[in-house]
């Protein structure tokens, strides 16, 4: 290796405005724990499983159903 690199002439990545945002996010035990259930099945990580369950969400534009209880 070399003891000093010059990147006086390096480009930006062209592609880090498509790579992943940290986000906080409040899920339920439940979710986590199917999530994680689910990792161990795959070998694929939690959090992982949920960013592609999200994006096929959005891919496919599913829409959320719910009815709430009239009292």
């Amino acid at each position: 290796m070399r003891k000093h690199y010059d990147f006086s002439n390096a480009r930006k990545n062209p592609y880090a405005s498509q790579l992943k945002k940290p986000v906080t996010i409040r899920l339920d035990e439940g979710s986590i724990a199917y999530f994680k259930n689910m990792a161990e099945e795959t070998g694929i990580p939690y959090q992982s499983l949920i960013n592609l369950y999200l994006k096929d969400c959005a891919a496919t534009q599913k829409k959320l159903s719910l009815a709430w209880k009239s009292e």
